[in-house]
């Protein structure tokens, strides 16, 4: 009889009512449940259930899995009952709550929700979804032109809106078009906009006006930072725009100047930046006052999202992608363009050039240099060192045609690409394991003296380890194998160290150009040294230490939503480490656009020319910001460079093992174990002071990848190459590109 019983109850649950596709997914995000989520529990595939939440063409369980869905849906409607409307316009009626029957659910439909969560898509009036360990109890609904968005508590990593008035509802918004054909501003914090703007310079002006968009300042001088628009494939079509660029347009990074939509901003008075309507455009109106009104725009269609920095970004629902983004700007700032234009914007926010003077006789103020920045008269573009600038420079248009610069002539500070054939004794071990500094180039950069004013030129200097500039200056006499470590000298076997004065790692010949941190250590390591000629800079400062301190938080912070927190232990931190980007891809895609934003932001100082009918020998655009400063990127690149050698060397003194490898902040070392903590000097859980610390601050370290002795041996032998850099393949073993020298 029970069998019937049971056979009757699942005949009845197979018809469970059930709620409207859009109702699903809200319920899913709202205790923080991913697709993968339920789709595992239900034991049906991904896209089965993305299927059944569409808002196009939504199907239908059937079976023991409509079952068990009614169930969980049932069990999440209880947890978070949809939202008692306002008596909006537009708002829906209380009929369309979903009500659903009873029935028995197997086991693995009650799930525990992970802290990955993803905002809703909705079609009129959108509840932002709650976090599973913060339930949402109560709702905002906030007025629009024409129908409300409604907000509840956000999931973990979205920002909400600005505690500002003028920017309530945050710094950006994605624009979509629903399924009625009405446009919507996905915004963060999970609130929606109905948009009423029917062409472009409407939306501007909307923009501006209507959707308290934005960003306060990061310091007392700086502006406010622009709204951001990002427009969807389907919200381009809305405005005349095209989905994708031809060939053409992509190459010259822009629309053409006669375009329908740039006819129209033209005609309503509005203004575009000399790069014109590209991915990343700005359109404005010259300042009256204090008063800003300017506009940026993002098209993903348009590969304004690098797939390198931004991952599948641009391929996510608008409400993930302005969490996205929403998250980065929160914890680094508004998008300006890639990541490298928005890592240099962001030194220039935290450090204007100008600032309001005190009031004159006449209770006027002024525009004046701040001091502590890069000022635009702070330092003529054509008056730079010789050794600091690259090549095509005007201050070299007198070298002869095709002249290449040797190390006595050209500062060449760049990052290590160094490797060695394995001894003997290293081939009897049994791994490769490969270690790499987190947020290294920032780490760098924290604490750095750099040059803020025009360089000096001094003959026959005496070198000063706090005075930034550049240094002629022979190193080829530092023997790498008797140096000092702290007070003490120590031997070690210098044939299996790299230099650290070279980024190949090769010894240097003579006299050759040196940022001062790559001098400095020359001195720590116990020797003496004689500069024959510097460019020193009098002026100086440490400019990028907020910088430095707003990125490092950003990574943290989004490091810790994704459960790698800064205090665990060794073991733990490896644990933690392993597929921490499976846990909130949205949210890994945050880290990856901060790590390319330092890494962007210190090669932007230096940025060459970009095409445009330049010629060597004459001046190129980005020569005319004050950020350009080639100084600053040698001196970080330096000291990251030897802070890695000196941690190199302190273990090689403690333990007697040297690397095998070194890219940029890759280092790989052959041990008998696969982890690093088989080769890491670890006492009690405390690391060798001064030398390699597992953790996920800036400057300490993770675990990159391990590979066999055997693998590494043979690929070098494959390739013919005893000196192949196995640090860029230790992370999965896929080896491609090989250059061999040949």
């Amino acid at each position: 009889m029970s069998e019937m019983f049971d056979a009757v109850d699942a005949l009845v649950a197979s018809r469970s009512a059930l709620p409207s596709a859009e109702e699903r997914k809200r319920l899913r995000v709202a205790h923080g449940l991913t697709l993968d989520d339920v789709a595992g529990a239900l034991k049906v595939r991904r896209a089965t259930v993305s299927a059944w939440e569409s808002t196009k063409k939504p199907t239908e369980p059937r079976g023991p899995e409509r079952e068990a869905y009614a169930r969980l849906l049932k069990q999440l409607a209880e947890l978070y009952p949809a939202p008692v409307p306002a008596t909006f316009t537009g708002a829906p009626a209380p009929a369309e709550a979903a009500t659903l029957s009873t029935g028995p659910a197997p086991e693995a439909a009650v799930m525990t929700a992970p802290e990955n969560t993803q905002t809703p898509a909705p079609a009129r009036v959108a509840a932002a979804p709650a976090a599973a360990s913060r339930p949402a109890s109560t709702t905002r609904t906030t007025p629009t032109s024409r129908r409300p968005g409604t907000r509840k508590a956000a999931p973990a990593g979205t920002p909400a809106g600005g505690a500002d008035p003028r920017f309530e509802n945050g710094p950006l918004a994605v624009l979509d078009v629903d399924d009625d054909g009405k446009v919507l501003a996905y915004c963060t914090g999970g609130l929606v906009l109905d948009v009423p703007a029917k062409s472009l310079p409407s939306l501007v002006d909307w923009t501006l006006k209507e959707a308290k968009l934005g960003q306060p300042k990061l310091s007392g001088p700086g502006k406010d930072a622009d709204p951001l628009i990002v427009l969807t494939e389907a919200a381009l079509e809305r405005y005349g725009l095209p989905a994708t660029l031809t060939e053409e347009e992509r190459l010259a990074g822009r629309l053409p100047e006669g375009h329908k939509v740039i006819k129209q901003l033209v005609r309503a008075e509005w203004k575009l930046t000399k790069r014109g309507f590209g991915p990343w455009a700005r359109i404005y109106r010259p300042a009256t006052g204090s008063e800003r009104a300017c506009v940026q725009l993002c098209i993903p269609s348009w590969n304004a999202l690098d797939t390198r920095h931004w991952g599948e970004a641009g391929q996510l629902p608008p409400a993930e992608l302005a969490r996205v983004l929403g998250v980065y700007a929160s914890r680094v700032m508004t998008p300006r363009g890639s990541t490298a234009v928005t890592g240099l914007e962001l030194m220039t926010a935290l450090h204007p050039p100008t600032r309001a003077s005190e009031p004159d006789a006449d209770g006027k103020r002024h525009s004046e240099h701040n001091p502590g920045s890069l000022g635009k008269d702070a330092i003529d573009p054509m008056n730079w060192p010789p050794c600091e600038v690259p090549d095509g420079h005007p201050v070299l248009k007198d070298l002869p045609r095709f002249h290449v610069r040797g190390p006595g002539e050209k500062l060449f500070e760049e990052a290590y690409d160094w490797a060695r054939p394995m001894t003997d004794a290293e081939c009897t071990l049994r791994h490769l394991v490969g270690i790499d500094v987190n947020m290294a180039f920032a780490a760098g950069a924290n604490g750095l003296n750099v040059g803020l004013g025009e360089a000096t030129h001094v003959k026959a200097p005496v070198f000063d380890p706090k005075l930034p500039g550049s240094w002629l200056v022979d190193l080829s006499h530092v023997d790498l194998s008797r140096v000092k470590v702290g007070k003490e000298w120590v031997e070690l076997d210098g044939s299996l160290l790299p230099s650290p004065f070279t980024p190949k790692g090769e010894r240097p010949e003579g006299p050759a150009w040196y940022a001062t941190p790559t001098v400095a250590y020359a001195v720590e390591l116990g020797y003496e040294v004689r500069p024959l000629e510097a460019w020193v800079r009098r002026e100086n400062g440490r400019y990028l230490d907020g910088w430095y301190n707003r990125l490092r938080d950003a990574y943290l912070a989004t490091m810790a939503d994704l459960g790698v927190d800064a205090d665990l232990a060794p073991a733990d931190f490896l644990t933690a480490m392993n597929g921490y980007k499976a846990r909130d891809p949205e949210l890994a895609i945050v880290v990856s656009a901060v790590k390319a934003t330092v890494k962007g932001g210190l090669g932007k100082l230096r940025e060459r020319p970009r095409g445009e009918g330049w010629r060597p020998g004459e001046p190129w655009r980005a020569l005319s910001r004050p950020t350009w400063n080639p100084h600053i990127r040698a001196g970080v690149i330096s000291r990251t460079r030897i802070n890695l050698h000196r941690k190199i060397v302190k273990h090689a003194a403690f333990t007697g093992q040297y690397p095998i490898a070194i890219l940029s902040d890759c280092v790989v070392y052959a041990a008998n174990g696969p982890s690093p903590l088989d080769f890491l000097p670890y006492r009690e859980g405390k690391p060798l002071p001064g030398g390699f610390k597992l953790g996920v601050n800036p400057g300490l370290v993770k675990w990159e990848g391990t590979q066999d002795v055997l693998w590494g041996e043979e690929v070098r032998e494959r390739f013919n190459a005893p000196e192949l850099n196995l640090a860029r393949y230790i992370k999965d073993g896929t080896v491609t590109d090989v250059d061999n020298g040949e």
